[in-house]
């Protein structure tokens, strides 16, 4: 179990199949095909028409070898996770990413406890500042890395570092040793993040071994060596509906009626909340009408955030902006562990209107976090 727990996440992306045309189909076969030339002819005028569209990515993963050791991540060591420097500069510039929020790789330090977890998340947050952040101006900036272990020394380097530093708020992953940010534990740093006005993104995490082994291990140990409750667990289901009961919890514990100015960023298009955005909103609302101050789906609307990472799927993005207001989405790309210029050619091709591509690519982040993404 250990051992599998090691191998961290990996990403699969599906690839899009081409239509093959040949003589025999049937004539609805047919105009399908003519249908699809139109809709491919469409795609590429809107892509042509959005090439200059500049971007900032929200979900922008860095390590460093001291971290990767940490968290036995050392099998990432050439995916670029810890390279701040030409490397992906490089790939930014290909793909037309103007800025990147980095944020350290999951988990972080979360799980260090003492004194050495907030030495450690200090070292991470001032090597982005002194390292690329210096190097490259305006090409980069940050999420905080917190010793979330302690709740209140993560509150104060969240406001060191917002303060001293300009980063623009924090990163968590998944579930804090057995709480979630709901526990009252983690008061302080809520509270902390609404007084800054600056937003939590909560991204995925490994989870705890008892969840682990009752959900997710696998009955057939001869399958082991592919990893398959591992990634089960992780990057295939897993760690994306538990984000999603996190968000869903903050909501019924009234986090949000406590600190209503507290905004929560979530990725992966929502990490499946869309799909099942119309059972929670009815079941939940019926519930909560006495124990919360708004109706269930307000808190949405008001306090969360939503980020495209690692799924250019256009079906997606549709579900999710049938729900969700275009101006609380942002562009992101999921880096190293997805390709930036996948994610920004598949962007400029979907068929929105100019003025919500604009919103969702830069303009919703810069109101956000107060930045710009045409760096000078």
């Amino acid at each position: 179990m250990a051992d599998l727990k090691s191998m961290g996440r990996r990403g699969f992306l599906t690839a899009a199949t081409a239509l093959g045309i040949g003589a025999g189909l049937s004539t609805h076969a047919i105009v399908s095909a003519a249908n699809e030339n139109e809709t491919s002819d469409k795609t590429s005028d809107i892509s042509l028409r959005d090439q200059d569209l500049p971007f900032i990515g929200t979900e922008e993963t860095f390590s460093t070898r001291e971290l990767m050791v940490l968290n036995d991540r050392l099998f990432l060591e050439d995916t670029g996770l810890a390279e701040l420097g030409p490397r992906r500069i490089g790939a930014m510039d290909e793909a037309g990413i103007n800025v990147q929020i980095l944020s350290a790789h999951t988990p972080g330090v979360q799980n260090v406890k003492g004194q050495k977890g907030i030495d450690f998340a200090y070292r991470l947050n001032k090597l982005l500042v002194d390292g690329p952040m210096a190097t490259y101006p305006g090409r980069f900036k940050a999420f905080a890395t917190l010793p979330l272990q302690n709740p209140e020394a993560s509150a104060d380097e969240l406001e060191r570092t917002v303060r001293e530093d300009g980063f623009l708020g924090c990163l968590t992953n998944g579930i804090i040793g057995k709480k979630f940010l709901d526990h009252p534990d983690f008061e302080p740093l809520l509270a902390r993040a609404e007084a800054l006005d600056v937003p939590i993104y909560i991204h995925p995490g490994l989870p705890p071994d008892e969840v682990f082994e009752i959900y997710y291990s696998n009955m057939r140990p001869k399958y082991q060596k592919e990893f398959q409750d591992q990634v089960l667990s992780i990057s295939a289901y897993g760690w994306h509906q538990e984000v999603v009961t996190q968000c869903l919890r903050m909501i019924t514990s009234g986090v949000f009626d406590r600190h209503p100015k507290l905004q929560i960023i979530i990725g992966h298009m929502g990490e499946g909340l869309p799909f099942f955005y119309k059972r929670i909103v009815e079941k939940m609302g019926e519930v909560t009408e006495k124990s919360l101050e708004k109706p269930f789906e307000q808190y949405f609307h008001n306090n969360f955030w939503f980020t495209t990472s690692a799924f250019p799927q256009t079906e997606l993005l549709d579900l999710l902006l049938k729900y969700i207001s275009v101006d609380r989405v942002m562009f992101a790309t999921d880096y190293p562990f997805a390709n930036m210029k996948t994610q920004t050619d598949w962007f400029r091709a979907v068929d929105l209107p100019r003025e919500a591509k604009e919103k969702i690519a830069f303009r919703n982040a810069e109101k956000l976090f107060g930045i710009k993404a045409l760096v000078k």
